[in-house]
C-alpha cells in the first residue's frame, strides 16, 4: 500500500483538481438550482456511482483499452454527447406556464440518480483521467498495483463526494429565492438546457 506521505500528496492533488469546477460540478449545480438540495445531493451520488465504474475499470485495466482504441473512445464519447444534447434540447423546448407562482416538476430520485450516473459514466475523459492520474501515486515496491489503484480511487471518490456535495448545498441555498415563479422556472429551464448543451460542446471540443 502507498505510504502516508504518498497518500497525503494524493489527497492534496485531488482536492486541488476537485475544487476547480468542471462538467460534473456544472451538472450538479444545475440540478441543485432547478430542484433543490436533495436533487443536487442525489445527483452527486449518481455522478460518483459513475466514478466508481471508472475506478473499477482503471483498476482492471479496461481504461487502457479505451485509451488505445480510437473507435471505442469515439463511440462512448458521442453516446455521452448525444445524451447531453437530448437533456439540453428537452429543457430548452419545454413550454413555460403563466406568471403565477408554481413549483418546478419533481423527478423521481431514481431518475435523478440515473441521469447523474449516465452523464459521468459515458464520459471517456473521466476514464482516461483515472488511468493517467492514479498510477502516478502507486509504487511497485509497495505491493501489487491493482489494490493501490483501488485504494486511491476510493479516496478520490470520498473527496469528490464531499466537494461536489458542498457545491450542491451552496447552489441550492442561493437558488431558493428564485424557484417560486413561472418566469423564474423558464429561466432555470433555459439555463439548465444551456449547461447541458455546453457540456456536450465541451466534450465535442476535446481532442481524442
Amino acid at each position: 500500500m502507498p505510504d502516508l506521505t504518498t497518500l497525503a500528496l494524493f489527497c492534496t492533488a485531488t482536492l486541488a483538481l476537485l475544487l476547480v469546477p468542471g462538467p460534473a460540478v456544472l451538472f450538479i449545480v444545475t440540478r441543485s438550482v432547478a430542484q433543490g438540495r436533495s436533487a443536487g445531493l442525489i445527483s452527486v451520488l449518481g455522478v460518483h456511482a459513475g466514478s466508481l465504474v471508472h475506478v473499477a475499470a482503471a483498476t482492471l485495466g479496461v481504461s487502457a483499452l479505451l485509451a488505445a482504441s480510437a473507435t471505442a473512445f469515439t463511440v462512448v464519447k458521442y453516446a455521452g454527447i448525444a445524451y447531453l444534447v437530448w437533456l439540453g434540447t428537452r429543457k430548452l423546448l419545454r413550454r413555460g406556464g403563466g406568471e403565477e407562482a408554481v413549483e418546478l416538476p419533481v423527478h423521481s430520485r431514481r431518475r435523478m440518480f440515473w441521469e447523474g450516473f449516465v452523464v459521468n459514466v459515458l464520459n471517456p475523459k473521466t476514464a482516461i483521467f483515472f488511468l493517467a492520474f492514479l498510477p502516478q501515486f502507486t509504487d511497485a515496491a509497495a505491493g501489487p498495483i491493482a489494490p493501490q489503484m483501488l485504494l486511491l480511487g476510493l479516496l478520490w471518490l470520498a473527496l469528490g463526494m464531499a466537494s461536489d456535495g458542498t457545491y450542491a448545498m451552496l447552489a441550492a441555498t442561493l437558488a431558493g429565492r428564485v424557484r417560486r415563479s413561472a418566469k423564474a422556472r423558464r429561466r432555470l429551464d433555459v439555463g439548465s438546457g444551456l449547461v447541458y448543451l455546453g457540456l456536450a460542446a465541451w466534450l465535442t471540443g476535446e481532442k481524442a
